[in-house]
C-alpha cells in the first residue's frame, strides 16, 4: 500500500558526528519506507540552488556555507500522511524547543546545525525530491 512521500537531508553535522545509521534507523523504525537515497557533497551552486528561497535572508550565505561543509544523506521517504508524520519525528527547528525523543531533540547541536531537514508541504516535498533524484 503507498502512502505520500516527503524529503528529507542529514545535514553535515549529522554525518560528521556519526549520527546517519541512528537516524536513518529512527526514520524506518517511525514506519517509513525509504524510496530513494543517496550520499553526497553538495557543490556552492547546488546549496545555492536548494535554499534559493532564503536568498535575502540574512543568514544565506552562511547556510549554503554549512550546507556545503560535508557530506548530507538525501532521501525520499514513504508512508501515509508523510509530510506531517516527519515533521513531527524530526522536531521543532530549534532542538532546545524540540519535544523529547525527537530526531533535532537528540541529535542537533543548534538551531543551524539541526541535523535533518524535513519537506513542509506535499508540493515541497516532490520539488525537493526531484532536485536530488531528477
Amino acid at each position: 500500500m503507498a502512502g505520500t512521500k516527503t524529503f528529507t537531508m542529514i545535514k553535515p553535522d549529522a554525518t560528521a558526528a556519526g549520527n546517519t545509521g541512528k537516524i536513518i534507523d529512527r526514520i524506518i523504525q517511525a514506519g517509513f519506507s525509504i524510496v530513494e537515497m543517496k550520499w553526497t557533497t553538495l557543490s556552492n551552486d547546488q546549496a545555492k540552488k536548494f535554499y534559493e528561497v532564503h536568498a535575502e535572508r540574512p543568514f544565506y550565505g552562511e547556510l549554503v556555507e554549512y550546507m556545503t561543509s560535508g557530506p548530507i544523506v538525501a532521501a525520499v521517504l514513504e508512508k501515509d500522511n508523510a509530510v506531517e508524520d516527519y515533521r513531527t519525528l524530526i522536531g521543532a527547528t530549534n532542538p532546545k524547543e524540540a519535544a523529547p525523543g525527537t530526531i533535532r531533540a537528540e541529535f542537533a547541536e543548534s538551531i543551524a546545525a539541526n541535523a535533518v531537514h524535513g519537506s513542509d508541504s506535499d508540493e515541497n516535498a516532490k520539488i525537493e525530491g526531484d532536485f536530488f533524484f531528477a
